[in-house]
């Protein structure tokens, strides 16, 4: 009982720097990538804009059974 009281003491110790660290960095490592996020939201607008480009041809000349799956 007296062990496991002392490992955890000497868990406290050695883990609060760490866990003050990441409280500490995690809102900056979130702001220094947000523009990354922003630029895959882009390009996921631009990639399903072109996929939508591509596909128009196959979804008019489709008639009606391409407007009743949509």
């Amino acid at each position: 009982m007296f062990l496991k009281f002392l490992l955890w003491c000497l868990l406290l110790v050695l883990c609060w720097p760490v866990a003050l660290l990441a409280l500490v960095l995690y809102p900056i490592v979130w702001l220094l990538l947000l523009p990354f996020r922003v630029l895959g939201i882009a390009v996921s607008g631009v990639l399903a804009l072109f996929r939508a480009l591509v596909m128009l041809p196959a979804r008019v000349l489709g008639g009606p059974r391409a407007l009743r799956r949509a």
